[in-house]
């Protein structure tokens, strides 16, 4: 079952402010994922260690000196299609949401999953994010 589209629209919101492009059907993912350079993948959730680490390590991560190409989102609960293509790209791991993928050219680097953000502090989350960032992100901004 989906959530309501109204229920999410504000959580799509804290991250489409940012700059953050939704991905809202396969080919828009397989567009995306499979461009060249790093894409990071945010698996937006309604649960609250979304609100409350995920998507805020990822504004944390966004002042950053080197950044992905491309920094997209799907919505685990709403964009059923969109999510499950996106998932494919994260071979060998479990679905997880939230989650946090960085791909370069279309190949898993990174990942934070769930268990990887509930209960640690957004700033945690965002250092380990800029830590691949430096590790596997050639843009400077």
């Amino acid at each position: 079952m989906l959530y309501d589209p109204r229920l999410v629209q504000p959580m799509r919101d804290e991250l489409t402010r940012l700059g953050v492009r939704e991905l809202r059907t396969s080919d828009e993912v397989d567009e995306a994922l499979g461009a060249d350079g790093e894409t990071l993948v945010v698996v937006n959730s309604v649960c609250g260690c979304a609100a409350r680490n995920a998507r805020p390590a990822v504004a944390m991560a966004m002042g950053h000196g080197k950044q992905p190409d491309r920094v997209v989102t799907v919505f685990a609960g709403q964009d059923a299609e969109a999510t499950a293509r996106a998932r494919q790209y994260f071979a060998g791991v479990r679905p997880s949401s939230p989650s946090l993928a960085l791909l370069s050219d279309g190949e898993l680097q990174f990942m934070l999953e769930r268990h990887q953000i509930e209960g640690r502090e957004a700033r945690d989350i965002a250092a380990d994010l800029t830590k691949a960032y430096d590790q596997y992100c050639a843009t400077s901004q």
